[in-house]
């Protein structure tokens, strides 16, 4: 069993600032990748940012860039999003997705419940 677990969401003014924070556990191999998505109410989840896991390579949605910040932590397969100048469009429920490889040799793709995030005056 793979568990995948969010932290950081909370309420937030406009502007203001929030760090996310991503931990998978359980039996796992090797991680290939972990990211961040998004839901607003009544849209589609969307990817926010994604990180490779050996080489360091990211992804952003146009819409973040320049705001977010996805990177690895220093403690074991844990993946944080650094989210600046926060606005109220980025109020959603944000989950944490990761691609990996567990003991079994399975190559499987996990989800954490979800954190929300929301930015109001």
């Amino acid at each position: 069993q793979v568990q995948v677990v969010e932290s950081g969401g909370g309420l937030v003014h406009p502007g203001g600032s929030l760090r996310l924070s991503c931990t998978a556990s359980g039996s796992i191999l090797r991680i290939q990748s972990m990211g961040w998505y998004r839901q607003a109410p009544g849209q589609q989840r969307e990817m926010v940012a994604s990180i490779l896991w050996y080489g360091g390579n990211t992804y952003y949605t146009e819409s973040v860039k320049g705001r977010f910040l996805i990177a690895r932590d220093s403690a074991p397969n844990t993946v944080y999003l650094q989210m600046n100048n926060l606005q109220p469009e980025d109020t959603a429920v944000y989950y944490c997705n990761t691609a990996l490889t567990n003991m079994d040799l399975k190559y499987i793709e996990p989800w954490g419940q979800g954190t929300l995030v929301t930015v109001s005056s």
